[in-house]
């Protein structure tokens, strides 16, 4: 779905002040006077397309002389506002051609502004600009949290372009077979690749998976400590399987001192009632890749 820009200041007004505060108290940006902006034109009936290096967090456009969306993750697309027609009483406002404004883009990492010159020659329009990076302002943005579409298209990622090697974790028992073929971390989520497997003839109904943090040593049952910890997002809800199963577990960013393990327990539907676990180390979640 397009994210419209129009009037997007006053929306995202307080998060850049928030963001600002928190960014520029750990980053020293130098200042940038309008005069030292960098310059595009743009004309009447041409949209202006900016591409980023690295998806946009949010746009600013100064005035009203402008108008937008950002069709996709990386890419604003910014024209002039299309002039009301004559008798509308929706905008009599007439476009300032000496002052179009500003445009503001700022991604992950870093922060561009542009100062938005008015074109008189249609033929001479620019249609789309990359981002440079001498225009680039660093600044280390907070970081967002994921939409479900976000964590969806991640882990989509891992099924198809991940080959599973030799597996970091693996526990076989009861003819069943769970392992983790790799753990990855994109900013505060941590991604567990698992795969099960089961030889024998008689299918695996799932009653759950249960994911905890718990004391190494347990030296008597009513003291150890279980902490469950639930994944933020999983890439398939399947119930039920034959022969191998593999599935993506996602969670917001966990820690876990020495003393204690991350367990994981795959548990059947009754009658039945196979119960499979895992122990997992820290230094396995310190050890994750990146994508």
């Amino acid at each position: 779905m397009r994210k419209t820009i129009k009037h997007m200041k006053n929306l995202l007004f307080g998060l850049f002040l928030f963001s600002a505060t928190t960014v520029f108290a750990q980053t020293e940006t130098p200042e940038k006077r309008l005069n030292d902006l960098p310059q595009i034109d743009i004309t009447e009936g041409v949209s202006l397309h900016i591409i980023s290096p690295e998806p946009i967090q949010f746009v600013d456009l100064s005035t009203a002389n402008l108008t937008g969306d950002l069709p996709a993750e990386n890419i604003a697309r910014v024209k002039i506002t299309d002039e009301p027609e004559k008798g509308s009483e929706a905008n009599n406002k007439v476009i300032d051609k000496n002052n179009l404004g500003i445009i503001t883009i700022v991604c992950q990492s870093f922060m561009v502004q542009y100062k938005v010159n008015y074109l008189n020659y249609k033929k001479d329009a620019v249609a789309n600009i990359q981002i440079q990076p001498e225009d680039m302002q660093p600044l280390e943005f907070p970081k967002m949290a994921f939409s479900k579409i976000e964590l969806h298209k991640f882990s989509l990622d891992i099924i198809r372009n991940k080959k599973i090697n030799k597996p970091i974790r693996e526990a076989k028992d009861l003819k069943l077979t769970m392992q983790i073929n790799n753990v990855y971390v994109v900013n505060d989520y941590i991604f567990l690749d698992m795969t099960f497997s089961n030889s024998s003839n008689l299918g695996y109904d799932i009653d759950g998976l249960n994911f905890s943090v718990e004391d190494k040593k347990i030296y008597k049952a009513t003291n150890n400590q279980s902490i469950e910890i639930k994944p933020v997002f999983q890439l398939f809800n399947q119930k039920q399987f034959k022969k191998n199963y593999r599935n993506i577990y996602v969670f917001k960013k966990f820690t876990y001192p020495n003393s204690k393990v991350l367990k994981i327990r795959l548990i059947e539907e009754q009658l039945s009632g196979r119960t499979i676990e895992m122990t997992v180390k820290y230094s396995d979640i310190l050890n994750a890749d990146t994508f």
